[in-house]
């Protein structure tokens, strides 16, 4: 098996840990460091890295004044719990990026909304044959 581990830069790592915890109705904890924390699943399955902009000075991750987070990235979501993540939603935003939709690729449900750091974060409904591991047909 082989996973990514996306790792994006944000201004407040505590913050936007907590902010990821919310839209994903995850039990609030703290992040290992004040300069990164991961999203972690409840399999151990990691979501998503927050990593302090400038620490550690890795080239990618100087500085949001170099680029603008989230320019060519778009953070992509399978929820199992749809409804719930966008009540969760539209609790942490003012309004979200794009309303409840069909997709008319996967016929799945979806919506958009911008993270504190400016990141377009898309939530999207398995079906249920994903929820069994079956995948749903093109």
């Amino acid at each position: 098996m082989k996973r990514t581990w996306t790792i994006i830069g944000v201004s407040d790592v505590p913050s936007s840990f907590k902010w990821y915890q919310s839209l994903f109705g995850q039990p609030e904890t703290q992040p290992g460091h004040t300069y990164f924390g991961q999203i972690v699943d409840s399999d151990g399955t990691v979501l998503l890295c927050l990593h302090q902009w400038g620490a550690h000075e890795h080239p990618s991750l100087t500085s949001a004044d170099n680029a603008t987070p989230g320019n060519g990235l778009l953070l992509f979501f399978r929820v199992d719990d749809f409804d719930m993540a966008l009540k969760r939603a539209r609790a942490l935003v003012a309004r979200l990026e794009e309303e409840p939709n069909t997709n008319p690729a996967t016929g799945t449900q979806e919506f958009a909304l911008r993270d504190p750091d400016g990141y377009y974060v898309m939530i999207s409904a398995f079906s249920s044959l994903e929820l069994r591991g079956h995948e749903t047909p093109a």
